[in-house]
């Protein structure tokens, strides 16, 4: 375990120093909650967010609603800010460090659309997936049974600046299904829509006959919570 955190913390660019020691403190619970750098890599490793692991919940950094009017030294009423984040000099316009639409973590629906020149047909792919968000990084995770491809997990990784996502895919097809357990990844590109409840944008992927492909993709905001009971509430296929 402690290898495998090591390894997810290089993989991302923040190396970490996790040794035995650590993981046997946060199973005996000696450590209510790990230092960030080990949050991320146990969240990359375990595919879960860091409260579903038993840890101690961090200080919400949650959408939130400014009710001020814009006057030209607020924001636009409505708008969504940061809780936690900095102001300009004099208290003005909020400023976050990556993006304007505070945290993107919790339950999404991801749903994106390609051809099989197989089947000579067009099909949807849907997943229920859990998004954390740590700085300008996502990462998202389908739930075991969230999908309408049943045993097809999907990861994504992502870097988010302003209101643009960029970053890859990875998902592996059943292996009792038309792709015989086959796995696809590609490159993905996504623009968050100003309340921060939507992404929509394209993927792009090579095929079964190694050709290049794209399609749309979106993410639709379901749920800020990622407990275990939400998690297991949306833990089924979309279309139920």
């Amino acid at each position: 375990m402690a290898q495998a955190i090591r390894q997810a913390g290089t993989e991302v660019g923040e190396p970490n120093e996790c040794a035995k020691r650590n993981v046997q403190r946060w199973e005996s619970g000696k450590v209510g909650r790990p230092r960030g750098v080990y949050v991320r890599s146990l969240e990359r490793v375990t595919g879960l967010p860091i409260e579903a692991l038993g840890f101690a919940l961090p200080v919400p950094n949650a959408r939130a609603k400014d009710p001020s009017v814009s006057n030209g030294h607020g924001p636009v009423q409505g708008e969504v800010v940061e809780v936690g984040a900095t102001t300009a000099p004099g208290g003005a316009i909020p400023m976050t460090k990556h993006s304007d639409h505070g945290t993107l973590s919790g339950i999404w629906l991801s749903r994106y659309e390609y051809h099989s020149s197989g089947r000579g047909s067009d099909f949807t792919g849907e997943h229920f997936v859990v998004i954390i968000q740590h700085g300008n990084k996502l990462t998202a995770r389908s739930l075991p049974e969230g999908s309408s491809n049943p045993d097809s997990p999907l990861t994504l990784d992502l870097t988010v600046e302003g209101n643009v996502v960029t970053g890859t895919w990875r998902e592996e097809t059943a292996a009792n299904g038309y792709y015989a357990g086959a796995v696809y990844h590609g490159a993905i590109q996504l623009l968050v829509e100003p309340t921060g409840r939507k992404m929509s944008g394209k993927w792009v992927g090579f095929g079964k006959d190694f050709d290049v492909n794209t399609g749309p993709w979106e993410l639709t905001f379901k749920d800020a919570s990622t407990s275990k009971t939400t998690m297991a509430e949306y833990n089924r296929s979309p279309s139920e």
